[in-house]
């Protein structure tokens, strides 16, 4: 559409510029929200969106989040510095949930999120609660401007006073302000009475400092006028000199500034509260965390900071849908803030202490974000106080919520730190109060944990090994092991699985420590890729060495399979080193599958197209419909080690596997037994009907080099059943024991 369509566009219709790359989603969205009412311009890509907004300005811009050249993130901050669009609603599509990347679209300046999918009256519903909001927040600054120029214009009445007389001289309309006509009359002791009794010690220290210096008084006061209302009055008045430079009198000016200062309020309330669950936000919660720590500092008391992250809280979201999340929140909130002296009060510059208690009144509980809270403890005796607290936050979320007709249990975990103790600062209280709640986390959830010293050291030794995770690719770090396949009916190698390993030094670092944290930074993608090169160059290595002609098999996360781009990377890599892509096999756990099974459904079709074998690891693991291996282009399954490992022991496991195994045969499928360790468990393979096999009872793990020995020369099995034995070796104890790895 081109501009001068734009805006012969229906005024009445929202206008919303959409920026997509991907044609299909752009064209599925722009339908969607079209049929709900909203004029769509589309934009291809972050360049053609800012070209556009050159000439014209829609009432909302919706940015997807991962766009080639000029992504959503960037696009937004262009946008923020373009003249005009600081306050337009900006909404970020992102396929991404990890909490960095929803913290990156709120930097970028983004107004909100929203996880992709076909929720389309949930996305417009989004939109209409971002463009109210929006309009509500313009209303609010415009009334404030309008009410400032008549103040600037218009003075509402004005007042003299000489120092010690008791009359005050009002003109008509200043005496209109007070609700009196022009025949009444108003004394000193008058007006100070209608000042409320917990503001009079205010407004007379200043009034003392006022004729003290003989300054220019300025000030609001709240006041009960004599017909009862309810009403804030700007008082303005200033010195009248003699020609010896005493004071005669002092002129002045009041104005009912009650309107502007409800839209003040709420203006404050807007930018010191979050709009969902009514609880300060983040500016507001560390505003009060400085002010306490202030306090506490000259009072010689401790502050306390407990941070509550919800448990599992994206299940919740994923399968009840935002709607449903954002309710769940509210609730939470609300169980919250009953569970300490929460204060609602907006705490900002003018905040002073009156008392030696009112810095009690900073104590709140807020919401930092997603489902992460905040509990302020503005004066706490020790660290039982704040774990008592915590104990109340842990049983008030016990009881059941009712969320979209669902009845949900959520639970929390808290990580305690406490001022002066764990920090100087609030940024060392809120990191440290992380530090614990992940221990709380790592502790089995549901639990509440206080900051120690040793717990940071863990913290700085995660950090230590993520800087060097990253660094292991370009280091060359990453090596992989290979664990051969063998068919124990025929004695041969059948194949190999590959292994990852971090070489870190002259260690290997286990992959329990390495595989999750890559996973939860993203790097398992390039180290996935890398994995894939590094089997196809091996198996090009193995087939010119000695023929080896059997698939090697590589462990990929399930979100590899949504990677655009996975199955080209594939098919250049096997050309690359010359090989069929029948050498490759891709593993996928079960779980892994199901988890997003109709986005992996696509890429596995097109990876079985161009000859690469799928097998699905971890078998008999998952919960959901065994239907899906009827429509998924897989040629194996593994049954999980956990049925191996009690085979001859439980009855249980033999009838699984056999179950799994005839499954399997009725479906056209391989089956293999991971993890055997025992000739007691290849033994019941065996008569089960499953001779493929894998575990330490044929080899452990090997480096390529090593394994070579192995996959040079067929396996043989003795006379005794004992696998490793070749043509020369004796049957027997000494066979046995020369091939158990």
């Amino acid at each position: 559409m081109n501009v001068s369509a734009i805006r012969d566009a229906d005024l009445g219709q929202t206008t919303v510029l959409l920026v997509d790359d991907d044609e299909v989603n752009l064209l599925l969205t722009s339908i969607a929200l079209r049929e709900r009412g909203f004029s769509i311009t589309e934009a291809h890509s972050g360049e053609e969106a800012l070209k556009i907004l050159g000439d014209w300005s829609p009432d909302m811009i919706v940015l997807d989040a991962i766009m080639p050249g000029l992504d959503g993130f960037a696009t937004c901050r262009r946008i923020r510095d373009m003249a005009g669009f600081y306050s337009t609603p900006v909404l970020m599509l992102t396929g991404l949930d990890d909490e960095a990347s929803i913290n990156r679209a709120y930097e970028a300046g983004a107004t909100d999120f929203f996880v992709k999918s076909n929720q389309w009256s949930l996305l417009a519903g989004r939109l209409r609660y971002l463009l109210r909001s929006s309009r509500t927040r313009q209303e609010l600054e415009r009334s404030k401007a309008q009410l400032a120029r008549a103040q600037d214009l218009a003075r509402m009445g004005s007042f003299d006073w000489r120092p010690g007389c008791n009359e005050l001289l009002f003109s008509s309309e200043g005496l209109r302000v007070f609700g009196l006509g022009p025949g009444d009359h108003l004394s000193v002791h008058t007006v100070l009475r209608m000042i409320p009794k917990n503001e009079r010690a205010a407004f007379f220290a200043i009034l003392r400092e006022v004729l003290r210096h003989y300054t220019v008084l300025c000030t609001d006061v709240p006041v009960h006028l004599l017909d009862g209302r309810h009403r804030v009055l700007h008082l303005e008045a200033e010195p009248e000199f003699d020609e010896h430079g005493g004071v005669l009198a002092y002129n002045g000016i009041v104005q009912d500034v009650t309107d502007r200062r409800i839209a003040e309020d709420k203006i404050k309330h807007l930018a010191n509260f979050d709009s969902l669950a009514g609880l300060p936000n983040r500016r507001q919660l560390i505003w009060r965390a400085e002010r306490a720590i202030d306090h506490a500092r000259s009072l010689g008391h401790q502050v306390g900071l407990l941070l509550i992250d919800l448990d599992r809280f994206k299940i919740i979201n994923d399968t009840l849908g935002h709607a449903a999340g954002d309710e769940l929140l509210v609730e939470v909130a609300r169980r919250l803030r009953g569970c300490v002296r929460h204060s609602d009060q907006v705490i900002d510059a003018t905040f002073d202490s009156v008392t030696s208690r009112a810095h009690r009144t900073l104590e709140a509980v807020g919401r930092l974000g997603g489902d992460e809270f905040v509990a302020l403890l503005s004066e706490v005796g020790d660290e039982r106080d704040a774990e008592r607290v915590a104990s109340r936050i842990l049983e008030a979320l016990r009881e059941p919520v009712l969320v979209g007709g669902q009845e949900c249990f959520v639970t929390a975990s808290v990580g305690i730190a406490l001022y002066p103790r764990d920090g100087q600062t609030v940024a060392d209280l809120l990191r440290n109060s992380d530090v614990a709640m992940y221990s709380a986390k790592a502790q089995g959830r549901n639990a509440a944990s206080a900051y120690t010293p040793q717990l940071a050291g863990k913290g700085r030794e995660k950090l230590e090994l993520e800087s060097a995770l990253h660094k292991a690719l370009e280091r060359e770090e990453l090596v992989l092991h290979y664990q051969p396949k063998i068919d124990v009916r025929t004695g041969r190698y059948v194949g190999a699985e590959a292994l990852m390993r971090w070489k870190r030094g002259s260690q290997l670092v286990p992959p329990g420590e390495f595989i999750p944290l890559a996973e939860e930074t993203g790097l398992i993608i390039p180290m996935s890729y890398w994995a894939i090169r590094e089997a196809t160059r091996q198996a090009r290595l193995w087939q010119r060495a000695f023929g080896f002609d059997a698939a090697i098999a590589v462990n990929l996360p399930s979100r590899m399979f949504q990677r655009s781009d996975l199955v080209e990377r594939i098919q250049a890599g096997v050309q690359e080193q010359h090989v069929d892509p029948r050498c490759l096999q891709l593993e996928i756990t079960e779980t892994g599958l199901m988890k997003d099974l109709q986005n992996v459904i696509p890429a596995l079709t097109r990876l079985n197209g161009i000859g690469v074998a799928i097998s699905i690891d971890d078998f008999g693991t998952g919960y959901s419909s065994l239907a899906y291996l009827t429509t998924l282009p897989i040629s194996e399954v593994k049954i999980d080690r956990s049925f191996v490992r009690d085979l001859g022991a439980k009855p249980e496991s033999s009838a699984v596997v056999t179950a799994i195994i005839a499954l399997a045969r009725s479906l056209g499928l391989r089956v293999i037994a991971e993890g055997v360790e025992t000739e007691l468990q290849m033994d019941v393979l065996n008569r089960l009907g499953c001779t493929i096999m894998q575990g330490f009872l044929f080899s452990k793990p090997l480096p390529p080099g090593e394994i070579e020995e192995l996959l040079r020369q067929p396996v043989l099995i003795s006379a005794a059943g004992t696998p490793g034995a070749t043509e020369a070796d004796p049957p027997g104890p000494a066979g046995r024991a020369r091939s158990v790895l």
